[in-house]
């Protein structure tokens, strides 16, 4: 068996990820990270050391660069006018009254061709700009079991007698899945090399490459796609669905956030990127959300690479470490009233509130370098769909706030509300139907 051990409290985390940072900055290996990690050489895997801090560097400085970020701002954008125009279809459709909607497929179809369009210059998912269709099929059913063995538990992992016996033959299927995703990721890698232009981060990735071919493999590339894929799709689409959810079960901070909207932004035009430092209550919401319902509650395993000592008490070299994101989240003793939607706790800044800390996209120096693209894609999502559209709850009762399983804790039941496009956002509705 192997030795782990759980950080459930502020203190422990705090110890763990400041005071003893670069002993818990490695990986431990998993079947999951050799098969979908390339061998733990992708970026997420990856041991702590020199080839990781490159990954690491190229990351922050060339792929979630904000100077990189903006040049696919338009991307984002386009991809949520989509969303608009699509929801506004299915009301007037339906008679232009309040209509009955499912968001979840919505909102990945927003997520996951926000990342497919940024990194490969092509949309998999909904209507609109899905050139191949039988390739986006083939890109859908492979990323949608990635994501089943991404979230399942392998007991091997803890008790390695059993990886002889491949228990419930999760490496198995791993390797099968793999086998088949990274031969559709070499196609994509190929078909950019082709193209010879700077569009997308394949694209950047490949000039990288031409001077320097021993540090970017093909290997390398398509393990940050894969890590990108994965890191920057599920979080962000449950996270909005977490958020819909529990404004419509509080209509009263719905009105508040639209208010708010409505002042800063006005009705000619939707939210945008740029409008969201001048929007603090909408900021508060998304903080409030992370913090309830966090993308990763159990954040990714650490390893402490020598031997040292935790609370008082020894850990020896090679010892798992978890981070508890949602007991840390829930803490009666860190949040008042942990278990309520209060978006207001935030409203005098993250740093104003001592003690009160959220761990969504993890901590130290391992923290998710995506960290930065996931918050614009939250705020400016979520922004547009409090302006555009008015929400209410499909009965009376409130919606249930029941956790799914999955690698990001989804909600057990995708979340069904009521839509009503705004009269006073009409000019901008006919700006997005053409």
């Amino acid at each position: 068996s192997r030795l782990a051990v759980v950080a459930s409290s502020p203190s422990a985390i705090e110890e763990c990820f400041s005071k003893n940072d670069a002993n818990f900055a490695n990986r431990p290996h998993m079947t999951l990270h050799r098969h979908m990690g390339y061998n733990y050489t992708a970026l997420v895997s990856a041991n702590y050391g020199d080839h990781w801090r490159n990954l690491r560097r190229l990351c922050s400085v060339e792929i979630f660069s904000p100077g990189r970020l903006n040049m696919f701002l338009s991307i984002r954008e386009e991809e949520i006018n989509n969303l608009l125009a699509g929801l506004y279809k299915t009301c007037t459709s339906a008679g232009g009254g309040f209509t009955r909607v499912e968001l979840r497929w919505k909102l990945c179809e927003l997520t996951f061709n926000n990342i497919t369009r940024m990194v490969a210059g092509k949309s998999y998912y909904g209507e609109v700009g899905v050139e191949d269709k039988e390739e986006a099929k083939r890109f859908q059913q492979l990323i949608s079991s990635a994501f089943k063995l991404s979230g399942a538990a392998n007991a091997g992992d803890y008790l390695p007698f059993l990886r002889w016996i491949d228990y419930k033959g999760i490496e198995k299927n791993m390797s099968i899945i793999m086998k088949k995703l990274d031969t559709f990721l070499q196609g994509l890698v190929n078909e950019r090399r082709q193209c010879k232009s700077n569009d997308t981060m394949i694209d950047h990735l490949l000039l990288l490459q031409e001077s320097q071919p021993q540090s970017y493999t093909d290997d390398t590339i398509k393990g940050l796609v894969l890590n990108t894929l994965i890191g920057g799709t599920n979080t962000s689409e449950t996270t909005i669905e977490w958020a819909m959810s529990l404004l419509v079960n509080h209509p009263e901070v719905l009105k508040k956030a639209r208010d708010e909207i409505e002042t800063q932004v006005g009705f000619e035009r939707s939210v945008k990127e740029e409008d969201l430092p001048k929007l603090p209550y909408l900021k508060c919401i998304v903080s409030e959300t992370f913090r309830m319902f966090p993308p990763l509650p159990l954040v990714l395993p650490h390893e402490s690479s020598q031997d040292c000592k935790l609370g008082g008490y020894d850990v020896p070299r090679g010892t798992i470490i978890l981070a508890n994101a949602w007991a840390v989240h829930r803490d009666p003793n860190v949040w008042d009233e942990p278990n309520c939607f209060k978006p207001e706790r935030f409203e005098g800044g993250l740093k104003d509130i001592e003690g009160q800390k959220l761990l969504p996209f993890g901590m130290g120096r391992r923290v998710c370098p995506g960290a930065g693209l996931g918050q614009c894609v939250v705020g400016s999502t979520l922004g547009c769909l409090i302006q555009c559209f008015e929400w209410e709850r499909v009965t009376a009762e409130k919606v249930d706030l029941v956790e799914g399983t999955g690698l990001a804790m989804p909600r057990a039941n995708p979340l069904v509300a009521m839509c009503k496009p705004r009269l006073e956002m009409d000019r901008v509705f006919k700006n997005l139907i053409i």
